[in-house]
Formats: structure tokens, C-alpha cells, sequence
């Protein structure tokens, strides 16, 4: 199973040794009784709670931290390195544990609430417009896969891996050269002032590449059931769908501030 998420690439490796443990699928004999096999409602409920957690986290933080506070900054900070942390242990230990999962949720809610409210003080309406284009963006990407309009075939996986190691080594180049005083164009770490057409482009490429990872999570949540993988994983898949959302929220609240300018 291949997908561009980090976290679901993972769920073949799972997938083949949850088989091997329960004795469960082609060639092993059943030895022991398995667990009921993950279902795509499994998946969405548990999407559905993790994205709830996060929002209502992140309603919190933007309500009752202060604004323009350097506490209020640092906690932004270190929530977003706890939830870096948290998530790169979840994803390498395949962590299926709701007690692990949610606290990660809620960390991302602290870092979206503060990240957010700054936003909206500059760009009044900002916020609402990225909320209703990430979901938009997801359920369209929900859409043509259900309709077999894109699929996951190797030739489109290997496009889509490579435009999105692509896309994050340019950004991270550039985020280096700008700590040395320099900026190769491609972003704007400003809040204000003209923006060229350069970070826009570059914006609307990382969108399209961050909405077409949707379709190999899809597919590689659908082999996960396939192989019949245990409902436990359906949090583990949750997560990772949580994590392509909110990069794409991200992104679509860059472009909209670079729109506003």
C-alpha cells in the first residue's frame, strides 16, 4: 500500500503483520479468532471526532489565550513541536491508540487557534473562507475517487510522491535561505506588503499536490480493508487524514492572505 501521507504509507507494513499475528487471510490458517475488520464508517467517525477535538481546541485557544501575547506565542510554539513529536511517534510506531491519537488532536487545535486569530485580525474573514476551502477541496477529492475519475495507479503515485518531495524540499530550501537573509521568491514570511506572482504560483501548486495525496490516503485506507485490517487502525487512518487536512488548510490560509494583499 503507497501513499504520500507518512502516516497511511504505513498500513501495508501493519496490514501484513496484523495477518501474520491473527493468522488471519490467504495462506494462514486461522489460529486465533480476529479482532472485526476496520470499515470506511470506522474511519469516518474517528475522523470525524479528531477533526471535532481539534476545532473545539482550537475555539478555545483562540477565546481565552491573549491576543498579541508573547505566552500566548510560546504556547503556539510548543504546542506545534509537541504535536510534531507526538505525531512523528504515532506514524513510525503505528500507534492505534485513541489515549495517544487525541492529545495530538488537541495540541494542533492550540497551534491552529493562536495561528488563526492572527490571521483573522489582519484579513478579516480570512479564516472561514480556509475552513470552506479545505473541507471544499476534500470532499471534491472524495468525489472523483468515489467516481473512479482518479485513481491511484502507479504512474499517478509516483507523480504525486514526487511533486510533493518536491514541493517541501523547495519550501524548506527556502525557509533556509531566508533565515540567512535571502529569499529564493517562493514564499513571503511577511504579514504585509506586495506579494509577486511567484509565491502565489507557488502556492497554488503545493494546493493541487497536497489535494491529490487525498486520493492515495483513499486508496490506501481501501486496500487497509481489503487486507482486513482490525478496527483499531481506523484511528490510525483518522490521523493521517487529519494531518493531510490540516497541511492543506494551512496552505489554502498562506494563498488566501497573498490574495488579500
Amino acid at each position: 500500500m503507497q501513499s504520500s501521507n507518512p502516516v497511511l504509507t504505513r498500513l501495508g507494513e501493519a496490514a501484513r503483520a496484523s495477518r501474520y499475528e491473527t493468522g488471519y487471510g490467504p495462506g494462514y490458517p486461522g489460529v486465533q479468532t480476529p479482532s472485526r475488520a476496520m470499515s470506511m464508517d470506522d474511519v469516518v467517525v474517528r475522523t470525524v471526532a479528531l477533526l471535532a477535538v481539534t476545532g473545539v481546541v482550537g475555539a478555545a485557544a483562540w477565546v481565552m489565550l491573549p491576543a498579541s501575547s508573547v505566552v500566548t506565542y510560546f504556547a503556539a510554539v510548543m504546542a506545534s513541536l509537541a504535536g510534531l513529536v507526538l505525531g512523528l511517534v504515532i506514524s513510525f510506531r503505528r500507534v492505534t491508540s485513541p489515549a495517544v491519537i487525541i492529545p495530538y488532536a488537541a495540541l494542533q487545535g492550540i497551534a491552529l487557534g493562536v495561528i488563526s486569530r492572527a490571521f483573522e485580525s489582519w484579513y478579516s474573514g480570512i479564516v472561514i473562507q480556509a475552513v470552506i476551502g479545505t473541507f471544499g477541496i476534500f470532499g471534491i477529492m472524495a468525489a472523483l475517487y468515489k467516481l473512479q475519475v482518479l485513481r491511484a495507479t502507479p504512474r499517478f503515485t509516483k507523480f504525486v510522491i514526487g511533486a510533493l518531495i518536491g514541493v517541501v524540499v523547495l519550501s524548506f530550501a527556502n525557509w533556509l535561505f531566508y533565515l540567512f537573509g535571502l529569499n529564493l521568491g517562493l514564499r513571503e514570511y511577511t504579514a504585509n506588503g506586495h506579494v509577486s506572482w511567484l509565491p502565489i504560483v507557488f502556492s497554488i501548486v503545493v494546493i493541487a499536490v497536497g489535494a491529490l495525496t487525498f486520493i492515495l490516503d483513499f486508496d490506501a485506507i481501501e486496500q487497509g480493508m481489503r487486507y482486513g485490517l482490525p478496527e483499531k487502525y481506523a484511528w490510525y487512518c483518522a490521523f493521517g487524514i487529519l494531518v493531510g487536512l490540516i497541511f492543506l488548510y494551512y496552505e489554502i490560509l498562506r494563498l488566501l492572505s497573498y490574495l488579500r494583499r
